[in-house]
């Protein structure tokens, strides 16, 4: 088949794309959250995550809500393709620590296929803390909705090493 005969792709639609900065209240919201978990008070089941930084190699910390779901543990982005999912998507993993206790951990990406179940359960837990950044949707929202949010909030199912 010629250069001229191969079937043209239309762009479409990136989910990489879809993040939500923080505004400066919650910049500092974030970073206290992180203070907090690193001297051993967890908020609400938080922790504070590290990982590499793709192109530097220098931990990256954030505080976030680590889920238990069945037989498994995840974390979530409800900010969508934040700095620590490129990061965590290129180093395969990190640590999660809340005071003295640091735990490493592999982590896979959930395909969004496989995503709702875990949004929703994410959402019942979390919903009141991040529902800015779901827009619409919510732990009660149809299988169909969250399916179609998943691309947005990237999942990555972790285990400790």
């Amino acid at each position: 088949m010629s250069q001229s005969q191969q079937p043209q792709h239309q762009p479409q639609s990136q989910p990489h794309s879809h993040y939500l900065k923080p505004n400066s209240l919650a910049t500092r919201l974030n970073r206290t959250i992180g203070w907090l978990a690193r001297r051993g008070i967890s908020l609400a089941g938080s922790a504070d995550l590290a990982v590499r930084g793709r192109k530097s190699g220098e931990w990256r910390r954030v505080p976030v809500n680590p889920m238990a779901y069945g037989d498994g543990r995840y974390l979530v982005s409800a900010r969508g393709n934040s700095e620590w999912v490129r990061n965590m998507r290129a180093a395969g993993g990190g640590e999660l620590r809340v005071g003295r206790r640091t735990r490493p951990f592999t982590a896979v990406e959930v395909p969004p296929a496989e995503a709702p179940a875990l949004l929703r359960a994410y959402l019942k837990r979390w919903g009141w803390e991040v529902k800015a950044y779901f827009g619409e949707i919510t732990a009660d929202s149809s299988d169909e909705e969250l399916l179609a949010a998943a691309p947005r909030h990237p999942v990555f199912r972790i285990t400790e090493t």
